[in-house]
């Protein structure tokens, strides 16, 4: 089963034919190889002949040993003499950090008249800085994530939508198990897992030469497990030196970082709404996927708040979002979610039955003086509508099938 990602798709197509390089950037195994096959394919159906395309999947198992940049350019070099010069010739490398110096091969392919380019890649560093380096500016970068609740939904595997939710929540959309149909808990374990150990060891471990492998595995594992909470960098570090992880701040900063680099985890810094700028903001981590926070937590059926947070906030980004946790003199509001001059305040809940919770989740939001929409995102259907004060009450799953 493959997942149709259409609105993915139109975005790259959107700048197909342009001098840009188009860099589709994200976490390892989140569906950016089958992301570029449908795009060959729609070149195909739009009649691009085979031979206009150069198309290299760079961490192939069959490529030589020592393939290297310069076999790399003698290959397009000779599919461009074996092409039709009156068209255009696209170029679909797949995972390029897999080749050293590849963004010199790159740079000369963009200075050819008529090459449109498409890269993909599993490090944030590697593609904005090397290639920034050589391109200066000259290029698009397209972030590709798991599957959204919607994409999920194509499966079909619940009889209703909270159903399917579920199951999402549960274990998350990597395509690597949809596109393989793998619908039993075991398989799926195994799948996440194997998702898991590469990004940990190829992404951050032999990527940044980290010695000490263990404690970047202790830090992957409390980020990932504790999600949602709020922390200080020196918050991380005294909990993992409590828990026996010998090392220094700077190096857990640097591990945090690579695993961040490698799209493994994002974090959101707090930020004041109203008054003074603070002074030492503190953040909330996320991972990628909500499958592999409960990889990690062993699949404990707990923190369901938590999960439902991690959810809404990849979502965001999913949507475009810069998202920062907003504090204010009445407490914390979970997201506050920027898109140019577009700003909504969110808050996340499980239920809003209970009066406490309800006025809780509130009390923020009824605090502000702007005019910026206000949501509360909630499993709970009963609740949903609008307060007399014009905050919204919306049912995530429905918020979640709305793109």
């Amino acid at each position: 089963m493959r997942i149709a990602r259409n609105d993915l798709l139109r975005q790259v197509l959107s700048y197909r034919d342009t001098s840009f390089v188009k860099i589709l950037a994200g976490v390892r195994r989140c569906g950016k190889s089958t992301l570029l096959a449908m795009l060959e394919q729609t070149l195909l159906d739009d009649g691009v002949p085979q031979h206009n395309i150069f198309s290299r999947k760079l961490d192939d198992i069959w490529l030589p040993i020592d393939y290297d940049a310069e076999t790399l350019l003698d290959e397009a070099r000779k599919a461009i003499t074996a092409s039709d010069d009156s068209r255009p010739f696209y170029v679909l490398l797949d995972e390029v950090q897999e080749i050293p110096r590849w963004e010199l091969v790159v740079r000369k392919l963009q200075a050819r008249p008529n090459t449109d380019i498409y890269i993909t890649g599993s490090n944030s560093t590697l593609l904005s800085g090397e290639l920034a380096t050589h391109l200066t500016g000259r290029y698009v970068q397209i972030h590709v994530y798991p599957l959204s609740f919607k994409e999920f939904r194509e499966t079909g595997w619940g009889t209703t939508d909270d159903d399917l939710f579920q199951r999402y929540m549960r274990y998350g959309g990597m395509p690597v198990f949809v596109n393989d149909d793998i619908q039993d808990q075991p398989r799926i374990i195994s799948a996440l897992n194997d998702v898991y150990e590469s990004i940990v060891n190829k992404d951050v471990i032999q990527r940044y030469g980290f010695r000490d492998a263990a404690t970047v595995r202790k830090i992957a594992r409390y980020l990932f497990s504790t999600s949602g909470n709020l922390f200080s960098s020196w918050n991380v570090y005294n909990a993992l030196k409590s828990s026996g992880v010998s090392t220094t701040f700077t190096t857990m900063e640097n591990q945090i970082e690579a695993l961040k680099n490698a799209f493994a985890i994002y974090d959101a810094e707090q930020t004041a709404v109203r008054g003074k700028a603070l002074l030492r903001p503190q953040r909330k981590f996320y991972p990628v996927d909500n499958g592999l926070r409960n990889l990690v937590n062993h699949f404990a059926d707990s923190d369901h708040g938590a999960q439902l947070e991690g959810i809404v906030f990849m979502e965001l980004k999913r949507r475009g979002y810069d998202v920062s946790i907003g504090k204010t003199s009445d407490g914390e509001i979970d997201f506050v979610a920027q898109r140019a001059d577009e700003r909504i305040y969110i808050q996340v809940t499980l239920s809003m039955l209970e009066e406490s919770t309800r006025a809780r989740e509130l009390r923020p939001l009824l605090g502000l003086s702007d005019a910026y929409p206000r949501m509360v995102l909630t499993l709970d259907r009963f609740s949903a509508g609008t307060t007399e004060q014009g905050i919204r009450i919306v049912n995530a799953v429905d918020w979640l099938l709305e793109a």
